[in-house]
């Protein structure tokens, strides 16, 4: 689907409504989007960070969309699960295991995938066109900048993979 001339941002958001529609439609696992709070300090007592639920989310490759039609762009992620004991292998090795900690003290459901640091997408015209993100405007077409180290000119048009990623979703092959 090509943009309106008028008003790009409108095709944009019909793309992602018509997403929403056929994820529903087709029951797609969708994830928890959770904010991370800082450390805080009350009266005497400090309470460590923790993972507050926002809402559910389907991850799209490098978006995160809400039923709402809210666009993230894909942050952090953890899931649910037995914490384990400290390894020390690597610091990435303990900070995702930090992430699981934090997850299963926030009382958030065993198994639950868990996204956060996730960025909202303005769906604002100037925006898209001046922006670095994962979501851009080249005239009045909308790609997909899935990988930082690509050039723009390779970037895949945000119809065609909106078509890709919502369809692996809504229909994953056997075993995902």
């Amino acid at each position: 689907m090509l943009l309106g001339m008028n008003d790009p941002v409108a095709g944009i958001r019909e793309m992602f409504a018509d997403a929403v529609r056929e994820l529903e439609s087709a029951r797609a696992k969708d994830e928890l989007l959770a904010e991370l709070t800082e450390r805080r300090r009350l009266l005497t007592l400090t309470r460590p960070p923790a993972l507050v639920p926002l809402g559910r989310v389907w991850r799209l490759g490098v978006f995160l969309l809400g039923r709402d039609l809210a666009v993230y762009a894909t942050g952090s992620i953890t899931r649910v699960t037995d914490t384990g004991r400290p390894t020390f292998q690597s610091s990435s090795v303990e900070e995702r295991r930090a992430y699981r900690v934090m997850a299963v003290r926030s009382r958030l459901p065993m198994g639950e995938t868990v996204n956060f640091n996730a960025a909202p997408i303005a769906l604002d015209a100037e925006e898209l066109r001046a922006t670095s993100g994962p979501l851009f405007l080249r005239g009045d077409t909308a790609f997909v900048r899935w990988n930082q180290n690509r050039t723009d000119d390779s970037a895949p048009r945000l119809d065609s993979y909106l078509r890709d990623r919502v369809g692996l979703l809504a229909d994953p092959p056997e075993g995902a």
